[in-house]
This record gives structure tokens, sequence and C-alpha cells, in this order.
């Protein structure tokens, strides 16, 4: 009689296992990996729900995070530029392109939403530059958008084309921005200019374009302070720090306790639009970076566009930086861009819109609102 084989045996058993019933190390084995597939299912899911409860939370698919501090977003047509160093998002291959910016204020991109919660009864500014054209309806549209965004409405200049005639103002501008003008704040451009001595433009506006006597004013709303130029430098005796404007400005600016400052005039000091850069307004700049004055909104170049916080040099600085907007989709005829400039954050040329800054007692939140609804650009900042 053959001897069983001993069961330590690694060739044969004497108790030959079922192939339905595993043995001991296979079941096991499945036991381990199915523990591992079930941990890792677990993780996907717990990934996604946190995922989508971070989407609905903040807007921009951040995963329970705090909102960032700047969102641009476009729809399929939208001609957007956007920058983030080095990633940038095309709504349109033949529509946009971004030049690299400073990651400290690069937008993230993602679904549109609201800058975030902002205290009751906080003043909210709302306007545009380049409005009225007789012909056009770009300025309707606009318009039917601050029907209903309540608070202070602003110009940035070239109110009514071609000339800023009286009859243009009645004509072109009153059908349409007319009905804010009791909560107009105004700003001439060189289309009022055009006029002499801006007769169309103080006609149409009245004290509210000189409440001083002068083209250029400020005003204090909420704990802000606002500071309205005039940047048609040759029609007003000049720009500079020793013109009547410069000296005014720098004596405004120090009578003022305001910790927040934003100054709206026409022509902007950097712009990567059609007219591009203005070094005539630079004194401008130079005596608002000395104040630690926060935000800039210009108009001129027909299309909107949004500068990192930078010097008066046009380096980027975002300790002490002014944030330039311009903001020239009032509905004149829109324009594409030319040489891109350095800082140049967010650009669009495919929609009109409007601005609207909700100033906070020491911040301000900005969102750019297009009459299409494909492209917004929204953010916060803090004042110096």
């Amino acid at each position: 009689m053959t001897e069983p084989s001993k069961p330590s045996d690694p060739i044969e058993t004497t108790d030959p296992i079922e192939p339905s019933e595993p043995g001991p190390r296979s079941s096991g084995v499945r036991q381990v990996a199915l523990g591992v597939v079930g941990f890792v299912a677990t993780l996907i899911l717990l990934f996604g729900l946190l995922s989508f409860v971070g989407r609905g939370q903040d807007g921009v698919g951040s995963v329970g995070g705090t909102p960032p501090s700047a969102t641009a977003t476009a729809g399929a047509s939208g001609s957007l530029a956007i920058s983030s160093g080095t990633a940038s998002h095309a709504a349109s291959p033949s529509a946009l392109a971004a030049p690299s910016a400073p990651p400290s204020d690069a937008p993230s991109v993602g679904a549109s939403g609201s800058p975030g919660p902002t205290s009751i009864g906080d003043p909210v500014l709302v306007g545009a530059g380049d409005i009225a054209t007789c012909g056009l309806d770009g300025d309707q549209a606009t318009a039917e958008l601050i029907d209903g965004i309540p608070g202070t409405v602003f110009t940035a200049g070239d109110n009514a084309y071609e000339r800023g005639s009286a009859a243009e103002f009645r004509a072109c501008y009153e059908p349409t921005w007319g009905r804010f003008l009791a909560r107009t704040k105004p700003a001439p451009g060189n289309h009022d200019h055009e006029t002499r001595q801006l007769a169309g433009y103080r006609g149409y506006f009245g004290t509210a374009a000189a409440p001083n006597g002068t083209s250029w004013y400020s005003f204090d709303l909420g704990t802000w302070h606002i500071v309205v130029l005039d940047s048609s430098c040759g029609d007003v005796g000049g720009c500079g720090p020793g013109s009547a404007q410069g000296r005014w400005l720098t004596a405004d600016l120090k009578a003022s306790s305001a910790d927040c400052t934003l100054a709206v005039w026409h022509h902007p000091r950097f712009s990567s639009g059609f007219h591009g850069n203005d070094r005539e307004v630079g004194p401008f700049w130079q005596t608002l970076y000395g104040a630690g004055a926060d935000v800039i909104v210009n108009g001129h170049d027909h299309d909107y566009e949004r500068f990192a916080p930078q010097d008066p040099a046009g380096k980027a600085d975002a300790a002490r930086g002014l944030r330039e907007l311009v903001v020239g989709t009032g509905g004149a005829e829109l324009r594409d861009f030319a040489e891109i400039k350095a800082n140049s954050i967010v650009r669009a040329t495919g929609a009109h819109g409007v601005i609207r800054f909700v100033l906070r007692p020491t911040g301000y939140d900005w969102r750019f609102i297009s009459t299409t609804g494909e492209f917004s650009d929204l953010g916060s900042g803090t004042c110096h």
C-alpha cells in the first residue's frame, strides 16, 4: 500500500478541493480585492459628492473653498481673452488671445456666478463709456441692463455721438440712458468736446456735469471717494500736476479722509484697444497712486479690458497698484484689439455691457454684465 502524501506536500493533497469552494488562500485574496475595490469606489463617490457641493456653493468649480478673487466666463460666441499664468481658456479660437498675466490677479474660469455676498446697504455704482449713437441699438440694450440695477450711474465719456451736440443728446442719449438722468454722475469724452465748451454735454446734464463750475469734480458714495476727471487735456488747459485740474486733484485727494478711492475719466493710460496707451493722463496716475487710490475706470476704446493692479510705469504692483478697467461698451460700435499690453488680464470685444461695483467699507466687488449674457467678468478687491 502506498503511503498517503503529507499535507505539506506542495504537489498533491489528500483532500482535493472542489472548484466551487475556494480554499483559504484564494478566499482571502478575493476578500482583500473586494475590500480594495470597495474602498476606491467609496473614495470616488465621496470626491464626486464634494465636487458637486463645491460647485453649487461657489459657482466656479472649486471644491469647498473660498471663491476666487476674479472669474471670467464666456459663451461659445464670446470674444474673450483670459490669462492665468500658464493656462488660458478660449471660448472661440478665432476671437481669443491672452498674454501672460501675474498669478496674483489671474482669473479662474468656470460657470457664471456672483462675486459673493455683500452687506445690505452697500452702495452700487454702475455704468460704462462710449454710449449713444443714433441708428445703433447698443445703448438701448445696456440701458435695459441698468433698469434692473439700483444705485448711482456713471458715464465714462463720449456720451452722445458724433459731436456731443444738444440735438444728439436729445435724439440719441435721451431715449435710452436719459431715463437715469436723476441718478447719473457723468464724465466727458473727446466726442463731447466736439461741441465747443461742452455746450451739449453741460446743457443736458446740468449742474451734475460741473457742480463746481469745472468738468472735473468729486463726490462721496458710502465710505468711498469718487473722482471724475476730464481727460481731453488739450481742451481744459492740460492734465499735468501744475494745471488747474492737476492742482485740484492733488488738493481733493489730500482733503479726503476716505480709505477707498475710485476715479473715472475717458482716455485710458493703458489699453490694448484701437487707440492704445495715452501718456497724457500719466499725471493722473501719479497723483492717484501717490494718494493710495484703488480703482480707475475709463472708456475711449470700444471694448472691455481689465488690467492687473500696476504702478504708473505699468509695472505689476499687487500691494499698491491701481486696478484699471476699460469699459467702452455702453453702446457705440465695438472694435477689435490691437497690440496687447502688459498686465492685461481679461479682454472682450464681442458684447456691449456695463460694469457694476458694490462699494464695501474696506473693499469692492466688480462685475461686468454683457447684454447677451454670454460673457461676464467678476471679482473682488480690497482697498489699500
